[in-house]
């Protein structure tokens, strides 16, 4: 039985970009408003939108270019007044592009570094953002090559109490945990974090999971990217029972559905 204490909600992703790892989630411009009227009517209650890959392997843009691929999208978002409909999420670690997001209406900054930079930590409390604090061992180019662990529960306990301390001294007060599945993690570190996801609600924050269409599937069972729905909802599912709450997805429909569908089960007599 879920130990879950916060409705479930889905994050739907938007990719402002050529390169990342999942094709059918790149959008530019109004192509990407459409794709977010489109996921607001499927079921989402947050959408996150990034303007960098973060695949293993990739390498980082300049500030101006990520900049440049979100502005269009913001000022939709802004001129739109979307924000009124769904929350949105910035899925950066660069300064500029989270107060330009920010200043557009978003409320959630996405931040892979889990609050590295002091200046992302100033912006969020500025804008009573909420920040999600990520676990990421090494950066995306290089964090697949041999990550190590001696304790990848106790590790990521660690870093959770240090950078929730940090963003508490600078006055954000609304954090979220999100333990970077294939973020410097091998299939068994990732499976170890999965099997023992409840373990992180003694913070009493919100969990998030995001394991849509990554490749520990395709280590389970060898898939391509198109055909990794199934394997994603299978982690997705799972990790609701065992507490996380907010699920980052490229499907949000079917995820719609396998939520409403498993929490009928649930709440059955």
């Amino acid at each position: 039985m879920s130990q879950q204490k916060f409705p479930t909600k889905i994050m739907g992703i938007i990719n402002a970009t050529d390169d990342s790892f999942f094709e059918n989630s790149r959008f530019s411009g109004i192509d990407a408003i459409s794709k977010i009227q489109n996921m607001i009517s499927d079921g989402a209650q947050i959408i996150d939108i990034g303007g960098m890959s973060s695949r293993p392997g990739s390498i980082e843009i300049s500030e101006e270019e990520e900049l440049n691929r979100i502005k269009p999208i913001c000022n939709m978002i802004q001129e739109q007044k979307l924000y009124e409909k769904v929350i949105f999420s910035i899925d950066s670690y660069t300064p500029s592009v989270i107060e330009y997001a920010l200043k557009s209406g978003f409320s959630i900054v996405n931040d892979i570094t889990g609050l590295a930079n002091d200046e992302v930590a100033k912006l969020t409390s500025k804008y009573d953002a909420t920040i999600v604090i990520m676990h990421m061992k090494g950066t995306p180019k290089n964090m697949q090559t041999n990550p190590q662990y001696k304790d990848v529960i106790s590790e990521i306990d660690t870093f959770f109490h240090k950078q929730i301390q940090k963003a508490n001294n600078f006055g954000i007060k609304n954090i979220i945990l999100d333990v970077g599945i294939g973020f410097g993690k091998t299939v068994e570190h990732n499976l170890i974090l999965l099997k023992n996801m409840n373990y992180f609600l003694h913070f009493e924050y919100e969990l998030l999971i995001g394991a849509s269409r990554k490749s520990i599937i395709d280590n389970i069972v060898p898939t391509s990217i198109e055909n990794r729905l199934s394997g994603t909802l299978a982690i997705h599912l799972d990790s609701i029972q065992r507490g996380a709450s907010i699920v980052r997805c490229h499907d949000v429909k079917e995820h719609h559905q396998a939520i409403k569908v498993q929490e009928a089960i649930f709440t059955s007599a």
